[in-house]
């Protein structure tokens, strides 16, 4: 019956199912239901293959290298680069810069772009629900230049307050950094309008895009944005391993960030100079294997279909919604209007951390915490929820899974 539901939106899930080895696991006796994907996502056999394929028959190091294993693995890593151009819809391949995830893309934009343009009085804005990510780097960046950090609220709903965002938007704002998707309560904000505003500002913008590419289809220059930032290890791919896209003009403009080996041209006890576009920002041996694994990640994606991604998901999150409603003493935090896929919940008189401990008896597996959000939770009063979400594999089933043990857990812990 679940994989007549599933295919009635356009996608035959026990297939896809079959693809990623972890499904078949069982977690204490009970068939595993992984709900944690917006923490990190499972991989399909055909990432883990490509991967094992690299490190089996093409390893070495990359560029320069005049063997073929050089010359093979520099195909390889460059190759990636190029499926990731396309997946965004970057106008080159100088455009992408591969680094270790999205936490470190942002402070890449921080330190190289930020700690070089702003200085004391400046402004950047960022909005209440971001993840530590998109906050930490900034405030780092405010205490070494003396700008100040301002914060766009948001609603009972998660909603990002667009006309106080705004009002923020003044004559010393010189960036704006804002999450596609929040991690914590799968509000998708209006991003083009946001991005808009500030760009007939001139102001630079930043989009945490982490939660959004495995979900919905990003197109970075029909946004506008100046970077944009995202994980291989949230879309089916490896850990240790992220994009920076960066409008190239830009990137141009940006001192290096990290020192090393394969960003410069030329090294002397006098000085140096710096190589092209994007290795510039490439210092040292890159993760090869990890960059193999994304490219392999996007195709996969790409043979699915993102548009069919989405209106899967969407089913799954109306359900769940639906569903986890019906429970007594359950709060839902985060219901704004246009989210993603994920569902934050409290219950009443059980903390999200033992709530989380029963469910995954039962072999259900979310997330419990503040989901590096902690200004979000302070806002919604809590000190933690448990987090639901969902990815192209998940299934009614296991949304009733969740539904029964959070029932469970009542009956037990109250």
């Amino acid at each position: 019956m679940a994989a007549v539901r599933e295919m009635a939106v356009g996608l035959d899930v026990a297939r896809i199912r079959g693809d990623f080895p972890a499904l078949a696991r069982s977690i204490n006796g009970r068939p595993l239901a992984y709900l944690d994907n917006a923490a990190s996502s499972q991989q399909p056999g055909a990432v883990i293959d490509a991967v094992a394929d690299y490190a089996r028959s093409h390893h070495a190091n990359v560029h320069r290298g005049v063997h073929t294993l050089s010359q093979e693995a520099t195909a390889m890593f460059e190759g990636a680069r190029e499926r990731v151009r396309r997946f965004i819809h970057a106008a080159s391949p100088a455009e992408i810069v591969f680094v270790r995830g999205t936490t470190e893309a942002i402070n890449l934009v921080a330190q190289s772009h930020g700690r070089s343009r702003l200085g004391a009085g400046d402004e950047i804005v960022v909005s209440q629900l971001e993840h530590h990510s998109n906050i930490v780097p900034w405030q780092l960046l405010c205490s070494q230049t003396g700008a100040q950090l301002r914060v766009a609220p948001i609603d009972r709903r998660g909603v990002v307050d667009y006309d106080a965002y705004l009002a923020l938007l003044g004559p010393r704002t010189r960036i704006v950094a804002l999450a596609h998707v929040s991690n914590a309560l799968g509000t998708v904000l209006p991003l083009a309008d946001f991005l808009r505003a500030a760009r007939e500002r001139g102001i630079t913008t930043v989009v945490d895009g982490a939660q959004a590419v495995p979900h919905l289809p990003v197109d970075v220059q029909a946004l506008g944005s100046d970077f944009y930032a995202f994980s291989a290890h949230k879309m089916y791919g490896p850990t240790g391993i992220g994009v920076l896209y960066a409008r190239e003009a830009l990137l141009e403009s940006m001192p290096p960030w990290q020192g090393g080996g394969d960003m410069i041209l030329t090294v002397s006890f006098s000085g140096s100079t710096w190589n092209h576009l994007p290795h510039r920002f490439e210092a040292g041996t890159p993760n090869i294997g990890g960059a193999v694994g994304l490219g392999a990640a996007i195709d996969y994606l790409g043979a699915v279909g993102l548009a069919r991604v989405a209106a899967h998901e969407r089913d799954l999150l109306d359900y769940a919604t639906a569903r986890l409603s019906t429970v007594d003493g359950l709060t839902l935090v985060g219901t704004a209007p246009v989210k993603s896929s994920l569902i934050s919940f409290t219950v009443e008189g059980i903390h999200p951390h033992d709530l989380g401990t029963v469910l995954d008896s039962r072999g259900v597996a979310v997330r419990t915490g503040h989901h590096c959000a902690m200004p979000v939770m302070e806002y919604f009063g809590v000190p933690a929820t448990a987090r639901a979400s969902f990815a192209l594999y998940n299934t009614r089933d296991e949304i009733d899974a969740l539904h029964d043990a959070v029932l469970d857990a009542i009956r037990m812990l109250r």
